[in-house]
């Protein structure tokens, strides 16, 4: 039986401007497997996966998918193929059932092939109870589902799913995984791209691109393995943040090192001894993560510059103060009596699935929705009273990007930089520090809508703090991107809640919720668990399997 992918030589080529997408690639995919397809930002990952399904022309090289040629055969190949983009085209306004008819047209299915793949798609997805509910009005791990249901319709032998994992929460990304594996023990193999690192550890096969040059090829066991005995972690602290700094600070031999819980993570390059730094340090089981970011040559460690110019002044330790919040929909409760306090340069998560009332919780603080019932304070100002003073405190990056995405991104920062009161030379000054720093220099002409993931959150984030908050809202900042990004995100993050920056954030990363101070579990709209990461897992917990036990152990109280 033929490999499922056979590439040999494969270049692919992007002008003006140049860049070399993918790099005299080979590979072979055999039949049965769950392949994770993994990399940086701009690594190659979506050209990939275009180029197979015959959406890109290869600059070079030969491509065969199920024996047959993408470009010259591509109506035969998607006839047994399933693609679900990265951002999958449901339609919003229609329900589960038109969304599926429309893909069973696209597939040419008969009406009795529709009849029974129907029956067994929903009751696979979980959907049948929901089936005249319309898309729009579904959660994103909802959303997902269906998108996956479409996918399959018409039997397909080859899955390629891109990021179908983004923005949703642990509990539906596990489902998801689970339902895929199904379909992998039926014969059908799957790409999956992703940039969960704790989701591709699960997969059978992962490749990983660096540069558009495929650099491993493998059981992600294996490239763990290579790291072995040079993961370490700090004793607990009071503040880990600082044991941080001074780790990066004394050109210790690292190639990565990330906050987790009360102590640090660190990975050592080769050959050093823990005795090398001047820390404790205890062994601890190495990670896939770990593996990958030693492999693509180590985090970004240097201090950030943005940390450097922030200046909070004099504010209160009380810096933001939710109490009681309530934000009804009608009949609909999406956050109920909602209560906390935030201390100054303090990050505070917000985790939970997704609809459980994160965004909303969010929104009722920032100014965007009015509170039902309840009151939010800003530096101690009423956001209720007097939106507009509490909102000049804060920074805020949307979930889904607060730029204007037919906008260059030189008038974006114009733009916010207006908004925010910066004028003349302080403006011009700002603006540059913001291209400097986040190295948006090469993009400033081009439209935030077309730039790769990563630099819109840089453009966002840069947007965010123009004005020098002392508050920072973050809503899934990091959502999609690469773990080296994330890691530069969070060090300027870090570094600035150590100037007196407070943070709010939300995450669907777990790896993430570990850098918080504290926590609040919001789940069907309330806040069931606020405490410190530690305080949340039990003894040898990740946070993954802390967040769906405290959501599991509190169903019977919901339902009652």
């Amino acid at each position: 039986m033929e490999n499922v992918v056979a590439i040999k030589h494969l270049n692919k080529t992007f002008q003006n401007p140049d860049i070399v997408a993918i790099d005299d690639l080979n590979l072979e995919l055999p039949h049965g497997e769950v392949v994770g397809l993994v990399g940086p930002d701009g690594a190659g990952k979506t050209t990939l996966i275009r180029l197979l399904l015959g959406l890109l022309k290869p600059s070079g090289g030969d491509i065969a998918v199920l024996g047959l040629n993408p470009l010259t055969q591509t109506h035969q190949l998607h006839q047994i193929i399933g693609y679900m983009p990265q951002k999958f085209g449901l339609y919003e306004d229609l329900s589960i059932a038109e969304n599926m008819d429309l893909y069973a047209d696209l597939k040419e299915l008969t009406p009795e092939e529709r009849r029974q793949q129907f029956d067994w798609l929903l009751k696979f997805t979980g959907l049948a109870p929901f089936v005249k509910r319309l898309a729009g009005r579904l959660s994103g791990g909802m959303k997902q589902k269906l998108g996956l249901g479409c996918t399959l319709l018409g039997n397909p032998r080859f899955l390629l799913l891109d990021e179908p994992g983004v923005g949703v929460d642990p509990i539906s990304r596990r489902e998801l995984m689970k339902m895929v594996y199904s379909l992998r023990d039926k014969g059908i193999t799957v790409l999956w791209s992703t940039s969960y690192l704790d989701e591709a550890e699960k997969f059978d096969r992962v490749l990983l691109l660096n540069d558009g040059k495929l650099i491993f090829n493998g059981n992600p066991k294996e490239l763990t393995g290579r790291i072995a005995g040079r993961v370490f972690q700090t004793a607990d602290t009071a503040n880990p943040r600082q044991t941080l700094r001074r780790l990066m600070q004394s050109k210790a031999p690292l190639t990565d090192a990330v906050i987790y819980g009360q102590s640090v993570r660190t990975v050592l390059q080769k050959d050093i001894l823990p005795a090398a730094l001047d820390v404790a340090l205890r062994p601890i089981t190495p990670r896939f993560e770990d593996a990958v970011i030693d492999i693509l040559g180590g985090s970004p460690m240097q201090p950030s510059e943005i940390a450097e110019q922030i200046d909070v002044g004099n504010i209160p330790d009380i810096v933001i103060n939710a109490d009681n919040l309530t934000k009804k929909y009608g009949d609909f409760t999406a956050a109920q009596n909602i209560s906390f306090k935030i201390r100054r340069g303090e990050i505070f998560g917000l985790l939970g699935p997704n609809g459980a009332g994160k965004s909303t919780t969010f929104k009722m603080l920032c100014g965007l929705a009015k509170p039902t019932a309840g009151q939010g304070y800003i530096l101690g100002t009423d956001m209720i009273k007097n939106p507009e003073k509490a909102r000049a405190f804060l920074g805020y990056m949307a979930q889904k990007f607060s730029l204007f995405s037919t906008l260059s991104v030189m008038q974006n920062l114009k733009f916010f930089s207006g908004i925010y009161g910066l004028r003349g030379h302080k403006r011009e000054n700002r603006i540059r520090q913001m291209i400097d720093i986040f190295e948006l220099g090469p993009y400033l002409k081009q439209p935030a809508g077309n730039l790769p993931l990563g630099f819109k959150q840089r453009l966002a984030l840069a947007c965010a703090i123009m004005h020098n908050p002392p508050i920072l809202f973050l809503d899934e900042p990091t959502s999609g991107v690469d773990p080296l990004t994330r890691r530069e995100f969070w060090n300027h993050i870090n570094s600035m809640v150590e100037k007196g920056v407070t943070v709010m954030v939300t995450t669907h990363f777990m790896d993430e919720a570990e850098y918080c101070d504290r926590i609040a579990l919001i789940y069907q709209g309330q806040a069931i668990k606020i405490g410190t990461p530690d305080e949340l897992k039990k003894q040898g917990e990740t946070m993954e399997d802390a967040f769906i036990r405290l959501i599991n152990e509190y169903q019977p109280e919901a339902a009652a």
